[in-house]
């Protein structure tokens, strides 16, 4: 629970405060003096009189009542103030800094769980332990730095690590990024990222609360209450980014399809936040990176004009930008060469424009008044401006904080020179705003922005989707274990997904029969075995009977061979989907690339189910392979809307078939026209 008195306490206990400001308890006592808190402020320590001008309670029973407390004592001790704080002295809200809890130890848990069931008893909030405390303007609850500048309008910043926040801040300080809130969770074992956000979605007010929200996840304790309180802020006109740290896999596990081998706690990550809206980091830089793009005004368009002094830079963000499907197109005409008479002779207009590392202040001006008023189709201005040391660069920034003022269109700064240009580079940042000192960290955070869905409709996608047979089916299989190629059939056929004409038999004379009704050529395949290519199970463009005869024969003395099944051999693009179903997160969808491919190059996109058509072609084009869909060198492109129609309609039957844990259809084959699945695969578990 997140209450008034954690966030606006009018009184203040530290528990552990002290004069010694290279431990916690004195640096607390020292950021809230300097934040400075114009509550009550106290202190308990049993050992000091005074702690930096504050007179000192030596036992907290002779404490008067306080709202909220700060425990900075060891771990064992922390429980018995919480009883006695909550129980007699009426505080409703505490931030534990102290470590040695269930980070540590089972002992450190029981410790734990003792102080959250007396909060909970109690209605206190809870933040912690083993965090960093609460960074806010009403009070400085941290003992770490450094402090960011604090406005209404900036970040609110959730960590689920304290030293990680510490060293998130540093990045962010450089940049000029400026914060609203910085909230340390710890262990979270009252307070999560989740109810953070829930807090923040549920009281938000559109004219007074800030739009960026930047989150540290190491652990999604509650994957639904992030997605829907994401989303929802998201909605509400706010912006959301978050590093998940922790989502490789130690190792390779044996997997029984090529889904459970990919599939894996980062996918169910990507998917998620993917469905929310929320842009993915993958970097305390790249964060706060994202932070600083958020605080511009939002991009319109994927087209940038580059201004420069240095050729160098210019031709790296080029290319960054370029590789992250953004434009850097070319600038030509009347209005080009105008501009181009204002500049020294060498001078390039074409884009990146280069003033030259000779360029004076006006003529920075000039370059970007002309692309925000003079050149079309131009969408963002990036300005990179450094120096060699040879002049200073107040004159200059003093330009380029004019023009961010003046201009519709978003400028980018990019000064570079940190060390050399320091001071100058501090000044405008202290006029409001950001630096992005490194260009090709700029362009990948840019790419993951615009590459970033806006949150998923919350519908469920039920046309052609037949549920109550579904059910029906799914009811009807009694036993766990991949289902047989008749069930197959049936499920995608009530989720309205085609499929080869087949049939599966352990009758040779019914085979051909078969085979003869749809026509030649046909494929042959084995049933009974997982793994149907290592074992020979699969024969391709049989064109006769005798063929098919001999093939039967074959395959039905493989180890493990039930049956056979014949299907119409039809050619076209090798496509796949497959899914897996996370714990927490429900049914993790994979589409890419089929074939060998899934299997080696590993290009797929992960979306949660129930997919909406936006999030089915987001998936699609997010592929690296997309160029290949599309159609490349003569050859025809696929049917993309077909192929997010089966993505969507396989998402509705996981939604409604929860017993399935994993499936593959692999290969769809796509041309212009259709998208059939040829193979597919389908793993039943019960619990």
């Amino acid at each position: 629970m997140i209450n008034r008195q954690l966030l606006r306490p009018e009184s203040i206990v530290v528990i552990g405060g002290s004069n010694n400001v290279h431990k916690p308890g004195g640096a607390v006592v020292r950021n809230l003096l300097q934040g400075g808190y114009k509550g009550t402020l106290r202190v308990v320590n049993p050992k000091e009189d005074e702690v930096q001008g504050i007179k000192v309670f030596h036992d907290a029973k002779e404490i008067p009542p306080t709202e909220l407390a700060i425990l900075v004592v060891a771990a064992k001790y922390c429980p018995g103030y919480v009883e006695l704080l909550a129980s007699e002295k009426e505080v409703k809200a505490f931030i534990i800094i102290s470590a040695g809890f269930g980070e540590e130890t089972k002992a450190g848990a029981v410790l734990e769980k003792r102080i959250l069931d007396i909060c909970e008893r109690h209605g206190a909030a809870l933040i912690g332990p083993n965090c960093i405390g609460l960074l806010t303007e009403w009070h400085h609850s941290v003992f770490t730095k450094p402090i960011p500048q604090l406005n209404p309008k900036g970040v609110d910043f959730i960590s689920g690590s304290g030293a990680t926040a510490v060293f998130i801040l540093e990045s962010a300080v450089i940049k000029g990024l400026q914060f609203n809130s910085v909230w340390s969770i710890g262990n979270g074992k009252q307070i999560g990222i989740e109810d953070v956000l829930q807090y923040m979605d549920e009281n938000f007010n559109p004219t007074t609360d800030s739009k960026v929200k930047l989150l540290y996840i190491e652990n999604i304790s509650n994957p639904d209450k992030l997605l829907f309180h994401a989303a929802s802020l998201i909605r509400k006109g706010c912006r959301i980014a978050a590093i998940k740290a922790g989502s490789s896999e130690s190792g390779s596990r044996a997997a029984s399809s090529h889904t459970g081998a990919i599939a894996s706690s980062d996918s169910a990550v990507e998917a998620l936040f993917r469905k929310a809206g929320i842009v993915r980091c993958f970097s305390r830089e790249e964060l706060t990176t994202v932070g600083c793009i958020f605080t511009l005004p939002p991009l319109t368009g994927k087209n940038f004009a580059i201004v420069t002094h240095a050729g160098g830079p210019g031709v790296m963000l080029t290319d960054a930008l370029s590789k992250g499907g953004l434009q850097v197109p070319p600038i030509s005409g009347p209005k080009a060469e105008e501009l181009k008479g204002k500049l020294f002779a060498g001078a390039s207009v074409a884009n990146p424009i280069d003033i030259l590392a000779t360029g004076t202040p006006e003529q920075l001006g000039f370059a970007i008044d002309y692309c925000e008023n003079h050149f079309d189709g131009i969408d963002a201005i990036m300005v990179i401006f450094g120096t060699p040391g040879l002049v200073q660069l107040y004159e200059t920034y003093d330009v380029l904080h004019k023009k961010i003022l003046e201009c519709k269109k978003p400028v980018f700064p990019i000064l570079p020179s940190l060390h050399t240009a320091g001071p100058e580079v501090e000044e405008f940042l202290k006029k409001g705003h950001v630096n992005f000192s490194d260009e090709v960290t700029l362009a990948t955070a840019l790419t993951q922005v615009m590459r970033t869905p806006a949150p998923a409709p919350p519908e469920i996608e039920l046309f052609g989707v037949d549920v109550p047979r579904i059910r029906e089916v799914i009811g009807g299989i009694k036993e766990n274990g991949y289902i047989s190629p008749e069930l197959v059939h049936e499920l995608l056929s009530c989720a309205g997904i085609p499929s080869v004409p087949e049939m599966v038999s352990d009758g040779k004379d019914t085979l051909v029969a078969f085979a003869e009704k749809v026509g030649y050529p046909v494929v042959a395949k084995v049933v009974g075995p997982v793994h149907k290519s290592d074992v020979g199970g699969v024969a391709l463009n049989i064109r006769s009977k005798e063929h098919l005869a001999l093939e039967f024969d074959r395959m039905m003395k493989i180890k493990d061979a039930k049956a056979v099944m014949v299907q119409k051999m039809i050619s076209g693009t090798e496509l796949f989907i497959g899914a897996k179903y996370e714990p927490r997160f429900g049914h993790v969808v994979l589409c890419g690339l089929g074939g060998i491919f899934v299997e080696v190059l590993k290009d797929v996109s992960s979306g949660l189910a129930p997919l909406s058509y936006p999030e089915a072609y987001s998936m699609i084009r997010s592929l690296r392979g997309y160029k290949i869909l599309k159609g490349t060198r003569g050859q025809a492109g696929i049917n993309e809307k077909k192929y997010a129609e089966i993505i969507v309609r396989l998402s509705t039957l996981l939604r409604f078939a929860t017993e399935i844990k994993e499936m593959d259809i692999n290969p769809l084959l796509a041309d212009e026209e259709n998208v059939v699945a040829v193979d597919a695969r389908i793993l039943i578990e019960r619990s």
